[in-house]
């Protein structure tokens, strides 16, 4: 199974991005990286207008981010992909919360998730979302002090 995300639609569901801020784009794909190469998923993640006006993709290991050109939404670009793969369709599983993303899934055969379900997937695995630390326990800490001659080691 590979994905179909509507990636301003899931920006914001996850822990850490949001759509103000200036690298919400790559934020999001990182976080997908991470979870692809975790489930060993591809992903195809649609974004809305491009800023060159042309429509382009750019490859991110696991992750193909695609940049849908003026003129067009990524809702309507992930509805044409679905009609591109056919019969394949039912292969895939789209992300979105849009209705008519999730109708055009359905038309298609194809599974879908909304994206609160997705973004609760990949939080769940452990995956590190941008501004995350790891947790330490004042144990923890304390044995880091002792071992490393921090301050309050004897």
């Amino acid at each position: 199974m590979a994905y179909l995300i509507d990636g301003h639609n899931l920006i914001g569901k996850l822990p850490g991005i949001a759509l103000d801020d200036l690298d919400d784009e790559q934020h999001l794909i990182e976080a997908l990286q991470a979870y692809c190469q975790d489930t060993g998923k591809r992903t195809e993640v649609y974004f809305d207008a491009s800023g060159s006006g042309h429509g382009h993709a750019r490859a991110h290991g696991r992750v193909t981010a695609r940049y849908v050109r003026s003129g067009e939404t990524a809702d309507q670009a992930i509805a044409r992909r679905l009609k591109q793969l056919g019969k394949e369709a039912p292969n895939f599983i789209v992300v979105s919360s849009d209705n008519q993303v999730l109708a055009a899934a359905r038309r298609a055969r194809a599974r879908s998730l909304t994206s609160e379900e997705f973004a609760h997937q990949v939080d769940s695995r452990g995956g590190k979302s941008r501004g995350s630390e790891p947790s330490l326990s004042k144990d923890d800490i304390d044995s880091w002090l002792e071992l490393f001659g921090g301050e309050d080691s004897p």
